[in-house]
Order: structure tokens, then sequence, then C-alpha cells
């Protein structure tokens, strides 16, 4: 399937921003199942300051505002080609270790109701006596989170950790994905977070990206989990950034020296 992504975020501030810097991570990973055929950044009201790849294998933009900015538009759009695969992305490869991805962070680190669930989840594969079906025992970690907690926007935010979110019952694609690397993690298997598109037919403006899980089983390697949607990643998928958790995979973050509040306006349209 061939999308066309197109994702405008503006920042506009009450009063002049003395100084401030952005990061972003907006574009696409290559790899399996996809591939980038046209991708480009467009900054107004900043200046890009340079260019890298952090350790996670993201592409990281730097961009300085202009001085005594009101306002930042960041665009960016491209073409992506991709194929099914049923959500297997095979090896693990890059800078980062494999054991790194089996560390909670401040987001995912369980608390009680985590523990419960993680045991749960133990006893119910004890009680198949064990039949070494990891991919089966990650779909059915999938399907817990989802019942125990609903899909509902404006419930929860960037702050919020997975323990909050389970305990609320409620969230959205971040909450679902910090709770399933919480018990993923706890039940041994390394996991990352990752953030990206997804195509949906309506063809209607999201006001956010999306996000979702992935595993590492020997012999298999990475394979994603969207517990948001009940499914493993296919063809409708972009993958645009991964890491521990949602704040290594955030597609804007940034400081900046200034009073005043700010507000936000995000256009996203991934068309086929």
């Amino acid at each position: 399937m061939l999308l066309k992504v197109l994702h405008e975020t503006t920042y506009t501030y009450n009063e002049p921003v003395r100084y401030g810097l952005l990061q972003l991570r907006l574009t696409p990973l290559n790899g399996r199942g996809q591939e980038i055929r046209e991708w480009k950044t467009e900054i107004i009201g900043g200046k890009r300051e340079t260019t890298n790849r952090d350790h996670f294998g993201n592409r990281v933009e730097l961009v300085r505002l202009c001085e005594d900015a009101n306002s930042v538009t960041i665009k960016s759009e491209g073409l992506v080609q991709t194929s099914d695969t049923a959500g297997i992305l095979g090896k693990h490869y890059g800078l980062v270790p494999l054991w790194l991805f089996t560390r909670q962070t401040e987001r995912t680190t369980p608390g009680q109701g985590i523990r419960e669930l993680i045991q749960e989840l133990r006893e119910q594969d004890d009680e198949r006596e064990g039949d070494g079906d990891d991919i089966a025992l990650l779909h059915r970690v999938s399907v817990r989170i989802r019942d125990r907690m609903a899909y509902e926007p404006g419930q929860t935010d960037s702050s919020t950790t997975a323990e909050d979110a389970l305990e609320s019952g409620r969230g959205v694609c971040q909450d679902h994905s910090h709770v399933f690397l919480a018990v993923t993690r706890g039940l041994g298997f390394p996991a990352r977070y990752v953030s990206g598109y997804l195509f949906t037919e309506s063809g209607d403006d999201h006001s956010a990206g999306h996000a979702w899980a992935e595993a590492h089983l020997s012999g298999l390697g990475w394979i994603g989990f969207d517990v948001s949607n009940g499914i493993s990643p296919d063809e409708r998928y972009v993958r645009v950034a991964r890491g521990l958790d949602s704040g290594d995979a955030a597609p804007i973050n940034g400081i900046r020296h200034g009073d005043g509040g700010e507000t936000m306006h995000v256009r996203l349209q991934v068309q086929q």
C-alpha cells in the first residue's frame, strides 16, 4: 500500500519566546514492510540546527526557534510504501543491546495493579501447562489490557503512567502501549514503544498520531501489538520512532524560555 502522510503542527505563544529548542522525530523508519519513497520536513519560525540518528535508530532533528518567535510550524509529509508482514519485523539490530528493552521506565514501572495482572497471566499460562506458545501469551496480554481499559480520549495525558492508566480503566493508544510494555517486561520479554501513523478507511483528519508496542521473541524477533485495535500492525501502519516508552519516541518535544502559555494545533492526514 502506498500511503501519503501530511503531519503539520503549529505552536502559538502568548508572549514572544526568548529562546526555544524543539527535538523532532518525524521521519519514518526504513525497514521490513516499509520503504520511504519521499519525505521532507519544513520549518516556519525556526531553524534546523542538526540532524542525527539516536541510539534507537530514530532520525532526530534539532530545531532552534527564531528569536522572539510568536509561533512555529513544523510540516512533515511524504510517501511510504508498506506491506503486510503480520506484525513480524525480524531480528534485533542496532546500537542498543536487546537486554535494555527488558528495563522498566518511570512511565512503565509496575504498581500493585500491574503486578496482579502479571501474576494472573502467569497462573493462566501455568494452567495451560506451559505450552510454550509465547505469541498466544502476548495476544492474551493484549486482550486482557483492552478488557481492563476502555479507549477514551481526554482522560489521560503525556505524564500518565501505566499503573495510573490501568487503575483508571481508561486511556488511549499511548496508555495501552505503556501497560503492554510493563506487563510483557514483567513476564520476561524485551519490549519497546512505537510511534507512527495509521491509515483508516474513513479518510478523516486525525488529531494525533498513533502508538503501539513491539515484543521480542526468540526465533521470530520483533512482533508488533496494537492493543487499542486488538491486532498486529499491517500495511496500514507507518513506523516513525521507537524507544523504551513514549518519551523516547515523541514526535516533538522541547524547551523554551519566555512568559505566557502556548496553544498547539495539529493537522494529520494519512491517505492511500
